[in-house]
């Protein structure tokens, strides 16, 4: 069992209610509560009377962090089209399937790389590295596990996450076909991951 999971960014205020303005700063509390993570949007005033003093030592406090609301955008119509690295890495967490956590960690690092994903806090938990990315636009959190990937895993790893960005999770009974993707491009050439990316070390 893992704990994957995608915590959205609240609407308003968790404390007093209030909504959101657009382009308006709010705080991110970050807790872990064993059985899993929960976050706290609360608007600046509540932070200040409520939060801002001794919020570190809060039970299971893990981070703090400060965003700015914007008002999502009207959904678009949806279209037929390829998986990409964000949408498919949706559909691996909500399948909560432990075989797909190498798959999701590649996924996030792609994500990362693109700048499309930022890291707001990193830890250990049960003796292994948990990421949690921010997707900026919508404020959705993703909760990622260091799988610790030795170089001679590396490439089937990248191979698997890029026939699944061609063609999707396959139906049962059937192979999944050789392909490359715009997103997939960016992992055929594997990196070494004692080397750092743009923002950390992928593995250590």
């Amino acid at each position: 069992m893992n704990d994957w999971n995608i915590q959205s960014r609240a609407h308003g205020c968790e404390t007093c209610g209030k909504p959101f303005a657009d382009k308006q700063h709010y705080h991110t509390l970050l807790s872990d509560e064993k059985s899993e993570f929960k976050r706290i949007d609360v608007c600046p005033g509540c932070w200040e009377e409520q939060y801002s003093q001794g919020a570190s030592d809060r039970k299971g406090f893990v981070s703090h962090w400060q965003g700015l609301y914007e008002v999502p955008p009207a959904a678009a119509p949806e279209a037929i089209q390829k998986e990409n690295a964000e949408s498919l890495l949706r559909k691996v967490i909500e399948l909560n399937d432990p075989q797909f956590v190498p798959a999701a960690y590649i996924l996030a690092v792609i994500l990362e790389r693109k700048r499309l994903l930022k890291i707001k806090e990193q830890f250990k938990r049960d003796g292994r590295r948990i990421f949690i990315y921010e997707q900026p636009k919508t404020g959705d959190l993703f909760t990622i596990t260091d799988p610790d990937l030795q170089l001679n895993q590396l490439e089937d790893v990248q191979r698997d996450v890029a026939a699944l960005l061609e063609h999707g999770f396959p139906t049962p009974g059937q192979g999944t076909p050789a392909g490359e993707s715009s997103d997939a491009a960016e992992i055929s050439s594997p990196a070494n991951p004692d080397q750092p990316s743009e923002d950390r070390a992928l593995v250590r």
